[in-house]
């Protein structure tokens, strides 16, 4: 019988949307009639190359992301990081060939393209990323005066889902955890930094990945779920 190595998705819901100024996590908002967390949760349980879905979901509202999701909720961390970190203890059993995807809750509106590209990536590379090139000048900033302005065909937006061999990720995180200067906000700039070695695969983004991050980002989420 052929191996067939399992593939994970996990959903960081961890977050409280502070900035978004609900009062509450902002993976419950209601966009289109339905919290923002179920739109995620339905594409990966939906795929069939994905086996195993679990959300991370902000301490004190697990109970709430278990009315949405019939499946695993793991309580989150405080930050993105520690957030990742409780999803990689969770699966400390499971083999380094194994495949893990870890999504935004935020960027609800994936679909089955990206994660395809993601998991044909995957079956090559070690790490991917999804990624759009940006479309405005982009400057580096000091003292309140141009820095740099690096050219635009060498930049792009990273975007999530992002895929690893779990392997890959445990030890990139090993290393990270032993510098006392490490800071993160997204797990395949961890790779990069402590895992040189591994090139890091990008693969086509999509628009509708847009971060759900303040109350002008909620229109531009209801438009999108009118339009799903």
């Amino acid at each position: 019988m052929e191996y067939r190595r399992k593939t994970i998705a996990v959903v960081l819901a961890g977050g409280v949307g502070a900035r978004i100024g609900a009062g509450i996590p902002k993976q419950l908002i209601v966009v289109g009639g339905r919290p923002l967390l179920a739109y995620p949760l339905e594409t990966f349980a939906s795929h069939d190359r994905i086996d195993t879905v679990v959300v991370v979901m902000a301490e004190g509202f697990e109970d709430a992301a278990k009315t949405i999701f019939s499946g695993e909720v793991i309580t989150g961390g405080s930050t993105r990081t520690a957030s990742t970190l409780r999803a990689l203890e969770r699966f400390a059993d499971e083999p380094d060939d194994t495949r893990i995807l870890f999504h935004d809750a935020a960027r609800a509106f994936v679909d089955h393209g990206v994660i395809d590209r993601c998991l044909d990536a995957l079956d090559r590379d070690a790490c991917v990323s999804v990624a759009l090139p940006v479309t405005d000048t982009i400057i580096a900033v000091s003292a309140g005066h141009v820095a740099d302005a690096p050219p635009r065909d060498a930049l792009a937006r990273v975007q999530t889902p992002q895929g690893f061999r779990l392997g890959t990720l445990r030890r990139a995180y090993e290393k990270a955890l032993a510098d006392p200067g490490f800071v993160a906000t997204d797990d395949c700039g961890v790779v990069h930094r402590y895992l040189p070695g591994v090139p890091v695969r990008v693969v086509e983004g999509d628009d509708r990945l847009v971060k759900i991050t303040t109350p002008l980002d909620l229109v531009v989420a209801e438009h999108l779920a009118a339009t799903r």
